[in-house]
């Protein structure tokens, strides 16, 4: 006898006349009519191939294989019991896992808060959170190791992932020592930062998009100085040794003294910041949950909403509607974008 033969409303009409020792009584508490249970019993015993009652006239009671069969199909009724409640719990999010990916610079402010809007709702999912490049996090999605993952591009996508969800365009400022000759200007050309050196990561991709943004404005740009981190990028910067660019979405939380930032006037640099949903968790209801907490907090860093919106002497970064300018005022640190 193959296991999946074993049908769960034959195993709890065979329970439950064992139980109440009547197929009238059974009938009656399962809804049934009594020639239903009498059939239902009949096509169990044909499964098992043995009789599980034995009839009376005063009622039936288990044979023995019946007493041996009973406490394994309450076991069972129990097991499917408790799926049944495990998949209402998450269906519900009172449990369940999010596995989520997100680019470091993401991590700087989007992720937390909406991690706290949904830890808020749902203390009962557990988050796992991964840090990488969009290069990193893409196969690991496709793989099924992350749900969902937070990835940027300096064009039109071309991600191939399910449920790929725009959250908002990304302004990458520049970081100029407090001293610098530009420092006064809230915006600036990038072509009149020809002749500086650079701060880069020492990675092929974060090169070449640098050295794309800066020939685009008409020179290439000298990059003697390369470090990943952002504690050490803007501790250089506010030394004079070089500039760096900075994205606008972390910018409160690079907030450093001696560097300030500022938007760039033509042919502004921008990169597109997406949610992809990989396809096994497009239905998936913690990653839906959270979607909606990203876009939340996606509108509120956007600039020019209130939230994005912080004044001087606020301790953090100041970025002004429409422009992404921004200028710090506190020390932090971070890694690249």
């Amino acid at each position: 006898m193959r296991a999946e033969s074993l049908d769960p409303v034959l195993l709890r009409t065979f329970v439950a006349v064992a139980d109440l020792g009547s197929f009238t009584a059974a009938a009656a508490a399962e809804g049934y009519t009594q020639s239903a249970v009498s059939r239902q019993v009949a096509a169990l015993e044909d499964v098992c191939g043995v009789e599980l009652f034995a009839r009376g006239a005063r009622g039936v009671r288990p044979t023995p294989a019946g007493e041996y069969l009973l406490p394994h199909a309450r076991a069972l009724l129990d097991r499917l019991a408790d799926t049944a409640r495990a998949l209402d719990g998450l269906r519900r999010l009172d449990t369940g896992t999010l596995r989520l990916g997100a680019f470091p610079t993401a991590n700087a402010a989007l992720v937390p808060r909406a991690l706290a809007r949904f830890r808020a709702r749902h203390p009962g999912v557990q988050v796992l959170l991964r840090e990488g490049t969009t290069e990193r996090l893409l196969p690991m999605l496709e793989a099924g190791d992350l749900d969902i993952a937070l990835v940027s591009t300096h064009k039109v996508p071309s991600i191939v992932a399910d449920g790929l969800v725009t959250l908002l365009d990304d302004v990458l400022l520049v970081a100029l020592p407090s001293g610098h000759r530009l420092a006064a200007r809230e915006r600036l050309p990038l072509a009149e930062l020809a002749d500086e050196p650079w701060i880069v990561a020492d990675d092929p991709e974060a090169i070449a998009a640098l050295r794309a943004r800066c020939e685009a404005a008409g020179f290439v740009p000298r990059t003697p100085l390369r470090v990943a981190e952002w504690i050490s990028k803007l501790g250089l910067v506010a030394e004079g040794f070089g500039v760096t660019l900075v994205p606008a979405l972390a910018a409160s939380a690079l907030a450093r003294d001696g560097v300030v930032l500022r938007a760039v006037t033509s042919g502004r640099p921008r990169r597109a910041v997406y949610a992809a949903v990989g396809r096994h968790a497009r239905r998936s209801p913690p990653v839906t949950a959270f979607l909606t907490d990203l876009r939340d907090v996606a509108a509120e860093l956007r600039p020019g909403s209130g939230a994005a919106e912080m004044g001087p002497g606020s301790g953090a970064a100041e970025l002004r509607p429409g422009d992404g300018a921004a200028e710090t005022r506190s020390g932090g640190g971070g890694s690249r974008p």
